[in-house]
């Protein structure tokens, strides 16, 4: 596991009405502070990467579809230098994903239905200067292949 990232497993809580499911609370272990709470979607297939926060630590649960959250580990000061981390969450496997600054990370949306993706980072955004340092999904030096791993 890449230095710094933290999993919470959440627990779907049904009943006959319907069910609940907590994602981050301000008694859990992992919360840092709020920034704000925010969705993001992707349609099948589709990939949302790379980018990075100086400052803001995220924290990625998936509440429809299925995502490929893929983290990488570009940080010299790092024990974790260099790795990568794939995560599979969504329906089949609620968790939430907490990723420390200075991560690279992004997803895909690995169902047959557009994935909702909820962040609560730690920081408000920015519009004026964004904390958010991208770069192309396919053509960087993140030794990573987006393709579906068949077999």
């Amino acid at each position: 596991m890449i230095e710094g990232v933290k999993v919470k497993k959440l627990k779907v809580i049904p009943d006959e009405r319907g069910r609940l499911m907590e994602i981050l609370r301000s008694d859990d272990e992992i919360f840092i502070k709020f920034g704000q709470v925010y969705i993001t979607t992707a349609y099948p297939g589709v990939v949302k990467a790379w980018h990075y926060h100086q400052k803001q630590i995220d924290n990625i649960t998936v509440l429809k579809g299925m995502a490929k959250i893929v983290l990488y580990d570009p940080r010299s000061e790092s024990s974790t230098k260099n790795e990568i981390n794939e995560f599979f969450i969504g329906i089949h496997n609620p968790s939430l994903i907490q990723i420390p600054n200075g991560v690279y990370h992004g997803f895909k949306c690995i169902s047959q239905e557009e994935a909702i993706i909820v962040n609560i980072p730690t920081e408000v955004y920015n519009r004026e200067k964004p904390d958010e340092y991208r770069i192309d999904p396919y053509k960087n030096d993140i030794p990573y292949d987006w393709a579906r791993k068949d077999g």
